[in-house]
């Protein structure tokens, strides 16, 4: 497959099937292009070009109304809905404040919202590959919505939350739609959520611990809060049941997920949880990273007076030279501790996630925890110096202590070892981690994804493969951009195999209520019984899934990493 962008005039008046929205590409045989821009309209890509030949009913949340899109025929999208005020001046680095409906309710008046199409996404940062960060804007503080057609108020559908990965550095969540999820699926409802990004929203320095009028820590993960307190008064009206909200994430999305489970005050946000990918990088503490905020202040021209000083000077900076000082910290500070990431902050995030997780001080609600075969980030390092990075407190001796648990005759080659070794301790074992400790207290299903992303020309799963199955071909690029390839039919169905366990664990707690009726079933991860699914493509008319035991060297392994947790982290 070659990936191929699609350029609006090459849309336009392009013949789709007149039957509109197909449940399955492969009910007809279409082109190459014409796959695309099926799949392209049918997911919500352009519905900003069509979006005024298309309109969805009207929403009216109480301080404003909302028009959104008809994407599918029994699916409407609500996109770029304010949920908290604009982090904008003097509130850049700080908490985002609650919606005020009074202030929109006097803006809009009587007038219909137009929510036809996607806002700008957050300030991006750079992802390491050359390119640089910046595009974006600061006002992003808004949820998409996808709800079918005609829900109202009084129908309690179930409600999935997505939070994007991208590391808290990157990430647009039009990248990912869920129109064909609803439709799919026409009863639940689904948000994604725009939050801050890098420097933006995980600015850090431990002055902020005790005095909040400089600035405040976790101000990306407090937005994801606030979104979800939005969600718990507002989403009603769009059909959804506030009392029964799913959080899901990918990568850092699903690290955001673990660190909404151990915070403190997010009760009854939420009654489910989906982590896909959870990154175990250490939550440090604000002190750790006062030297990043120095260079990062530095590079801006504000390192001159006091911290309030150049705070202010910071608050005052363009845009385009903040995205060059977190740009240029990426490039010189290395490592776990030495990037915008959520920090402990002592009244959300009081300990370390792993600690709280084993000792059961965690949201008790049903999990679903897994990752893909060949999951890790190192990139030709050697174990240790891998380690390393990930965890800047191991010691000589804690890293010796790992190489023995990971002995080279137990590999078939030195780059599976590197692969294993560094994936497992930094993304893999939250799975057994997580998994083991939810089966406790409630239910958790755990799973292994199995299936490349057939567009990385590699047999390896690597990190975030099952996003490109999700999402109907969807690449994610720099700056928030896309590459989109369309799909095969047995991608096709096994996408529609995945997204039904999703939503059936949305609507029930437990993938298999509504699961397609030849996938197999999905096992429960209870202790004596550490079964899990391999989630793998088949072919249009049958599964490729099927169930296996947690062998018990990687359950081992995991359960010494696990050990270290205090070790690992400052």
């Amino acid at each position: 497959m070659t990936g191929h962008m699609l350029h609006v005039p090459e849309l336009l008046g392009m013949e789709i099937p007149s039957s509109g929205c197909l449940s399955s590409l492969s009910e007809m045989q279409l082109s190459a292009t014409q796959l695309l821009a099926h799949a392209l309209l049918c997911t919500g890509y352009f519905l900003n070009v069509f979006a005024s030949s298309v309109p969805s009913g009207i929403v009216d949340v109480g301080y404003a109304k909302y028009l959104g899109n008809i994407s599918f025929p029994n699916t409407a999208a609500y996109l770029g809905i304010p949920y908290a005020e604009p982090p904008l001046g003097e509130q850049r680095f700080r908490n985002a404040a609650p919606l005020n409906t009074t202030r929109v309710r006097e803006e809009t008046g009587d007038a219909i919202v137009n929510a036809t199409q996607y806002p700008e996404f957050c300030i991006q940062g750079t992802t390491g590959a050359g390119d640089a960060g910046g595009a974006g804007s600061e006002d992003c503080l808004k949820v998409n919505i996808y709800a079918p057609t005609g829900a109202k108020q009084g129908d309690n559908l179930p409600v999935l939350v997505y939070i994007h990965g991208g590391g808290y550095v990157y990430g647009n969540p039009a990248n990912w739609p869920f129109d064909h999820w609803v439709h799919q699926s026409p009863n639940v409802v689904i948000v994604s959520v725009y939050y801050r990004l890098d420097s933006f929203g995980f600015l850090s320095h431990p002055a902020f611990q005790n005095d909040s009028s400089l600035g405040d820590l976790n101000a990306g993960f407090n937005d994801q809060t606030q979104a979800l307190k939005w969600i718990k008064q507002y989403i009603g009206a769009f059909g959804g049941n506030p009392s029964k909200v799913t959080i899901n994430g990918q990568s850092a999305g699903a690290s955001s997920v673990e660190l909404h489970l151990v915070a403190k005050g997010n009760e009854q946000l939420f009654s489910g949880a989906i982590a896909q990918s959870v990154f175990r990088t250490p939550v440090p503490s604000p002190a750790v990273q006062e030297p990043l905020f120095n260079f990062y202040a530095a590079h801006v021209g504000c390192e001159s007076g006091s911290l309030a000083a150049q705070l202010a000077c910071l608050r005052n900076a363009s845009v385009s030279a903040l995205a060059r000082a977190q740009d240029a910290a990426s490039y010189n500070f290395t490592g776990a501790y030495n990037a915008f990431h959520p920090v402990l902050d002592g009244k959300i995030l009081t300990e370390f996630p792993t600690i709280s997780i084993l000792d059961g001080n965690y949201h008790d609600v049903p999990l679903i925890v897994g990752s893909t075969t060949n999951e890790t980030l190192a990139n030709g390092d050697t174990i240790t110096s891998a380690l390393k990075t990930y965890f800047p407190a191991l010691t000589q001796a804690d890293l010796n202590e790992f190489l023995e648990q990971y002995p080279a005759q137990d590999f078939a080659s030195e780059t599976l070892r590197l692969q294993i070794a560094t994936g497992e301790p930094s993304v893999r074992c939250a799975r057994s981690i997580m998994g083991k400790s939810a089966a406790k207290l409630s239910q958790a299903f755990t799973y292994r994804y199995n299936t490349p992303n057939p567009t990385s020309n590699s047999t390896l799963v690597a990190h975030s493969a099952e996003n490109w199955m999700m999402f109907l071909g969807t690449n994610t690029g720099f700056n928030g951009t896309t590459t989109f390839t369309p799909m095969t039919p047995s991608e096709d169905a096994f996408a529609a195999e995945l997204i039904a366990y999703w939503l059936s664990f949305v609507q029930s707690g437990n993938p298999n209520t509504f699961k397609l009726s030849h996938s197999p079933v999905w096992p429960e991860y209870s202790a004596g019984s550490f079964n899990r699914i391999v989630l793998q493509e088949g072919s249009a008319t049958a599964s490729g899934s099927w169930t296996e035991e947690e062998p018990q060297s990687e359950s081992e392994r995991c359960e010494f990493a696990a050990s270290k947790v205090e070790h690992e982290q400052d």
